[in-house]
């Protein structure tokens, strides 16, 4: 951790990594001295320098010659602690480069590259001095709690939504027999969604299609490429929460009169609908625009829970057989990405897009994240959709059944799954800190407690059969053609 001072003024925080040579860092910032920043001359340190070193943090940056070449120069010149500007925004451990035992006394760190041009515009009239500590990460940090919250309550509730998100008539049309009066009712409302089973074909092509999008955010993710999928993120977001708040509302008050504009190419909207939509547009334009900024968290979420859910009333898995097929594929895709990759490319696939590769350290917006509140090293505890929506569909396919099936609370399965997922969400946060933050596959802890429940459950009471040859009434009459 590296604290800056700005002309005596406290200002703000960096994160370092520490060499694996050199002095140890002390835990407390009481413990070490503030030093006065200090641009080694040459920049890149490797030579002695003609500014003055003694007692100062000295600066430079990478390349042209080893780390402990560097450190040896800096110490050479008097300085109390090297600070190495990388040269890309990722920070990398710092080895000897074949010196077994360098005789080095003082600490040495790495910091991202952004930090180069704060400091030299900072140092060019302004007095800076730096303390560099290394305090202890908390085993738990209280964010993963509003993360797990905020899954738990995403899939619930996209569960449960079309108890109060549902129209009227769709709802009615499920207690009809007659499919003559079924078709007759499906022209009463506007506001049904139709709904996309997913097939076995479908669920191989959307893993294979995975695959190969996140190989493309691997070696193409630039600036560029992240502004598309944040775009992308925003019209999602958009038309999930246009339809989370206007459903409900035409739903209560269905018999309300509504006033209606012509507009060019969508013809006759309502005013309310169209007023909502404006809002949600107005809420997507002002989070892209502040996406950087430290509370943008807070938005990417709130748009990022509205598309989950509305996702989950769209595409909807009809049976058991189709679940097998997906989530143990998912299984899979997860463990590969996240554990095996690393043997082909060098590091993990799918922690390094997570990360932001080449995009200045911005993730991906296809997260839900929370800051870390009690760590002091700063950063994010995220989880991305796939964790929220392969189990989600699952879940909101049991909950149909129950409902359907007119099962109880304790002889269904949406109940089970529900405590399962979140079980499988502790596990997969347990496995983080055993395994000192390294990253977890989360599907590999949510598989087993959401699929495998269910199989165990339905091969115990008798409906492994029913379950896996299923057809949803409720999806037949709202599109009984659709299949991907």
């Amino acid at each position: 951790m590296v604290k800056i001072w700005v002309d005596g003024d406290e200002g703000e925080y960096l994160a370092g990594l520490t060499a694996s040579f050199g002095a140890t860092l002390p835990e407390e910032k009481n413990k070490v001295p503030k030093l006065p920043a200090v641009f080694s001359n040459p920049l890149n340190g490797c030579s002695s320098s003609s500014s003055k070193l003694s007692g100062s943090t000295a600066l430079s940056v990478r390349g042209d010659c080893d780390f402990v070449t560097k450190a040896k120069v800096a110490q050479s010149g008097g300085a109390q602690a090297l600070l190495v500007i990388n040269d890309k925004e990722e920070i990398e451990q710092i080895d000897c480069s074949g010196d077994v035992s360098p005789n080095i006394s003082i600490p040495v760190v790495m910091v991202p590259k952004s930090v180069r041009d704060e400091l030299t515009k900072t140092m060019a009239n302004k007095r800076v001095e730096l303390l560099l500590y290394a305090p202890t990460r908390p085993i738990v940090d209280i964010s993963v709690v509003f993360l797990w919250a905020m899954s738990v309550g995403t899939v619930f509730t996209a569960s449960l939504w079309q108890e109060f998100g549902i129209s009227e008539q769709t709802e009615k049309r499920l207690n009809e027999s007659s499919s003559k009066e079924s078709s007759d009712a499906g022209t009463d409302s506007d506001n049904d969604q139709e709904t996309i089973d997913i097939s076995v074909k479908g669920a191989i092509l959307f893993v294979i299609l995975a695959s190969v999008f996140l190989l493309l955010l691997f070696f193409f993710m630039s600036s560029w490429f992240l502004l598309v999928l944040t775009v992308l993120f925003c019209i999602g977001g958009v038309q999930g929460m246009h339809n989370i708040i206007i459903t409900p509302v035409t739903r209560k008050c269905r018999n309300c009169p509504q006033k209606t504009v012509r507009l060019p190419v969508i013809g006759e909207v309502s005013i309310l609908s169209l007023g909502v939509f404006l809002l949600c547009v107005i809420f997507a334009v002002a989070w892209a625009v502040h996406r950087r900024a430290s509370y943008s968290w807070v938005g990417q979420n709130i748009l990022g829970i509205c598309m989950m859910i509305n996702v989950l009333q769209l595409a909807r898995l009809p049976n058991i057989k189709v679940a097998m097929v997906l989530l143990c594929l998912a299984f899979f895709y997860d463990i590969f990405w996240v554990f095996i990759s690393p043997l082909i490319f060098q590091q993990s696939v799918m922690i390094a897009v997570a990360k932001g590769k080449n995009t200045g350290g911005e993730s991906i917006p296809m997260l839900l994240r929370v800051p870390r509140l009690i760590d002091p090293w700063g950063g994010y505890n995220m989880i991305g959709f796939g964790d929220i929506l392969f189990p989600g569909l699952l879940i909101t396919f049991t909950y149909r059944f129950d409902r359907e099936s007119k099962k109880s609370m304790g002889k269904g399965y949406f109940v089970w799954l529900m405590v399962g997922y979140g079980f499988g969400l502790f596990f997969t946060y347990l496995g983080l800190y055993l395994m000192n933050g390294n990253g977890q596959p989360a599907l590999l802890y949510l598989v087993p407690c959401t699929l495998g429940v269910t199989v165990v459950l339905a091969a115990i009471r008798g409906d492994l059969k029913a379950l896996w040859g299923y057809s949803s009434k409720s999806s037949a009459m709202i599109n009984p053609t659709a299949e991907v």
